[in-house]
C-alpha cells in the first residue's frame, strides 16, 4: 500500500510540473526571430490575432511545443522501461544506441526509397520502429550471458558499440549522396526539432495514446522485474515475455519520438532519475512524474537553444547533450 502522504506529494508535483509546462509554452510562444508580445497571445489563441500573429502561433511555434513536449514525454517513458527491465539506471535509448539504430534506418528510407510526401511523415515512425528494434534486438542478444541471463553493464558498454558502429554506417551512407539530403540527416543527427508542422503531430500521437496508459498499466510488473530474476519467477511472473513485450514498448515510443525530432539523447535518462528521486523508485509513482518531466526538459532545451543564435538557433539535441552528458558522467561515478 502506498502512503498517503507520498500520494499527495505526487499529486503537488504533477500539478507543479503542469503549471511549469504551461509557463515554459507561453515564454516559448512569446520568443523567437519573430517574436509576439505577451499581451497578445491569449487574443491571438482565441482568434483575434493578426495575420502575423497567428502565423508565428499556430504554424511556426505552437506544433514545434507540441512536438518537444510529445517526444520528450516518449523518450522519457522509453528511458524509465529501459531502466526498468535492464535494472540498470545508466540505460537510455540515446546511450544504448536505439536511437542510432532508428537513424540509420530512417537515413536509409530518406536516402534510397521513393517518397511520397503525403505518406512520409506517417511512414518514418514505423521505419523508426524496425530499425531500433532490430538494433535492441542484437543488443540484447549480446548482453545476455548463457547462464546469467542479461548483464547490465555489458548492456550499456554493447549498446554504446553499437550506437559508435551505427554512427559509422551513417557516415557511409551518406557519404555518396546529395547535398540536400545530407544537409537533412545531418540536422537530424544533431538532434534539429525538424518535424514542427500539424501533421507530424497526428503521426507521434497514436503512438504515445496507445503506449504511455500501456505503460502505466503493467507499472506493477516493471516493479517486479527490478527485483533479482529469482524473486521475480517466484511472484510468477514470465520474465522473458514481459520483458520483451515492455522491450518492444521502449523501443517504439523511442523510435517515434526520435524520428520526428532527430538524435535525442539523455532526457530518458534524467527524467526517470529526478523523478525517482522526487517520490522514489515505485513505477506507479514515478511514471506519470518522469512524463511530465521529459517533456518539459526537451520543450526548455528547445526554447533556449533556437532562442541562442539566431535565427538558426542551437539544436535540442546538442542542448540535452550539454546537460544530460555532466549527469551521465555523474551517475556513472556514483555507481562505481
Amino acid at each position: 500500500m502506498i502512503h498517503p502522504n507520498i500520494v499527495k506529494k505526487q499529486r503537488l508535483l504533477l500539478f507543479s510540473l503542469f503549471v511549469l509546462i504551461l509557463l515554459t509554452t507561453v515564454i516559448s510562444m512569446g520568443l523567437g526571430y519573430s517574436s509576439v508580445s505577451y499581451d497578445r497571445i491569449i487574443p491571438t489563441l482565441l482568434g483575434e490575432g493578426t495575420f502575423k500573429e497567428e502565423f508565428v502561433i499556430f504554424t511556426v511555434r505552437l506544433p514545434r511545443i507540441i512536438i518537444t513536449l510529445l517526444a520528450g514525454m516518449a523518450l522519457a517513458i522509453s528511458g524509465a522501461i529501459l531502466q526498468g527491465i535492464t535494472r540498470n539506471d545508466l540505460a537510455d535509448p540515446g546511450i544504448i544506441g536505439i536511437n542510432a539504430g532508428t537513424g540509420v534506418a530512417i537515413a536509409a528510407f530518406f536516402l534510397y526509397f521513393p517518397i511520397d510526401v503525403g505518406s512520409f511523415v506517417y511512414a518514418l515512425p514505423a521505419v523508426g520502429f524496425v530499425g531500433a528494434l532490430l538494433t535492441a534486438c542484437f543488443i540484447f542478444l549480446f548482453s545476455n550471458k548463457k547462464g546469467f541471463g542479461l548483464q547490465p553493464i555489458r548492456l550499456i558498454l554493447i549498446g554504446v558499440g553499437f550506437s559508435m558502429a551505427l554512427s559509422g554506417a551513417m557516415v557511409v551512407l551518406i557519404s555518396s549522396s546529395e547535398r540536400e539530403k545530407v544537409d537533412f540527416i545531418s540536422k537530424w543527427l544533431a538532434g534539429n526539432i525538424w518535424g514542427t508542422d500539424w501533421p507530424f503531430i497526428l503521426a507521434l500521437l497514436p503512438w504515445l495514446l496507445l503506449l504511455i496508459p500501456f505503460t502505466l498499466y503493467n507499472a506493477n510488473k516493471l516493479n517486479i522485474l527490478n527485483l533479482s530474476e529469482p524473486t521475480a519467477i517466484g511472484v510468477g511472473i514470465s520474465i522473458n515475455k514481459d520483458r520483451f513485450i515492455l522491450l518492444l514498448t521502449a523501443v517504439a515510443l523511442a523510435a517515434a519520438a526520435v524520428s520526428v525530432t532527430g538524435g535525442i539523447a539523455f532526457v530518458g535518462l534524467m527524467a526517470p532519475h529526478i523523478a525517482k528521486t522526487l517520490v522514489g523508485p515505485r513505477n506507479q509513482l514515478f511514471l506519470p512524474i518522469a512524463t511530465l518531466i521529459g517533456g518539459w526538459l526537451l520543450l526548455f532545451a528547445d526554447t533556449i537553444g533556437r532562442n541562442l543564435v539566431e535565427p538558426e538557433g542551437i539544436a535540442a539535441g546538442i542542448m540535452t547533450a550539454l546537460i544530460g552528458a555532466p549527469y551521465f558522467i555523474f551517475l556513472l561515478l556514483k555507481k562505481g
